[in-house]
């Protein structure tokens, strides 16, 4: 996600076909996720359902709060859809002005991003993207709860055939896919694994264990496979050998015995380098993928872009610098095109270079 050059949107006509035949010639991805879990690395639920807390060695209280989020889910998303759309609206706005911490955080990321622009402007950027998150936790409700599926009637592909084309490229081969935290980000996966195409996530364990057991829950039941970070490394080379497709995220502060400085709006950002050395390894294509938010922001577009060249030299750790700089160019290259879409309250900037001046307040 993040190069130019897309070719144009699939019209509405072929989209509703496509979307058709997706959810017709393929078995439920929740059925499909319960199948397929075990070989990708994931933990298999209990009793072949999805359940909260059976990966995480969760406290009672933890469990119990874990159950109570998730029937507040379920009670909130009986609220109709043009009520929750406006109360995440509202929400964001109301985020914007009491969140100080993270405000503080997001204008100095956009000061780092946008120089140019007026501290005004940048203050517009940021209050939009409080609002894209609360419509996107309105969204959430509707993913975790009731009539999940009415979400995809609001989800379109831009350039679905060139996902085809990579691949039938690569036969047999996995596939990365390379993207943000930037637009609706939990649909992205939700909404390609509903359409009846399997893709499991790297994902980092949360502190707050209730709320990583609430995110596993509602992931795993549209149909998202999860490889937990601190033990996912085997387990998505051998995804992507078995020619599977796996999601990374690749925008957060990295730790410095993880990462190398790469330039990020042009910042240097410690960025980790284990996703060079993943492709380095499994020879994976990898394709950047972002889903926007459209004029209408009730409707989104998974927009798929060109496949990021990889360089393969005889110098193992300039191929991983190189090709850092590149997966990272590809998320900055999106955030330019739609700045109000990309989550700017994260420290991305957190560890610094060693003798660089700290970046942040606190």
């Amino acid at each position: 996600m993040g190069v130019e050059g897309t070719t144009g949107m699939m019209n509405a006509a072929s989209s509703k076909e496509s979307t058709a035949r997706a959810i017709a010639d393929r078995p439920d991805p929740a059925l499909r996720s319960r199948l397929t879990l075990k070989r990708e690395g994931g933990a298999q639920p209990s009793g072949g359902k999805p359940s909260p807390t059976a990966e995480l060695n969760l406290k009672f209280w933890e469990q119990l709060l874990c159950y109570g989020m998730v029937g507040a889910l379920h009670l909130l998303s009986l609220l109709p859809d043009f009520l929750l759309w406006w109360l995440g609206v509202l929400g964001g706005r109301i985020a914007y002005l009491l969140d100080r911490r993270h405000v503080r955080v997001g204008l100095t990321n956009l000061a780092i991003a946008f120089p140019e622009r007026s501290e005004q402007e940048r203050r517009r950027i940021l209050r939009a993207c409080y609002v894209n998150l609360g419509r996107g936790v309105a969204e959430y409700i509707r993913l975790g709860g009731f009539f999940y599926r009415r979400l995809l009637r609001r989800v379109c592909y831009e350039r679905f055939d060139y996902w085809r084309e990579i691949k039938a490229r690569y036969p047999g081969r996995g596939l990365i896919i390379l993207s943000a935290h930037f637009g609706n980000f939990e649909l992205l996966p939700a909404a390609h694994a509903m359409h009846g195409y399997q893709i499991s996530l790297v994902h980092h364990t949360q502190r707050f264990h209730a709320g990583d057991a609430l995110t596993t829950f509602v992931r795993r039941r549209l149909g998202v496979g999860l490889f937990r970070k601190h033990s996912a490394a085997r387990a998505v080379l051998k995804a992507l050998k078995d020619g599977k497709v796996v999601g990374v995220s690749f925008d957060q502060n990295a730790k410095r015995s993880e990462a190398v400085f790469v330039p990020f709006f042009g910042e240097l950002a410690a960025t980790s380098s284990g996703l060079a050395r993943l492709v380095s390894m499994a020879r994976a294509p990898v394709l950047p993928v972002f889903i926007v938010r459209e004029k209408n922001p009730r409707n989104h577009r998974i927009v798929i872009l060109e496949e990021i060249p990889i360089q393969r030299t005889t110098d193992t750790e300039a191929d991983i610098m190189a090709n850092t700089v590149r997966f990272v160019r590809a998320v900055e290259d999106m955030v330019r095109r739609y700045p109000e879409q990309f989550l700017w309250t994260h420290r991305r900037y957190r560890t610094r270079p060693r003798g660089a001046p700290k970046i942040y307040d606190d």
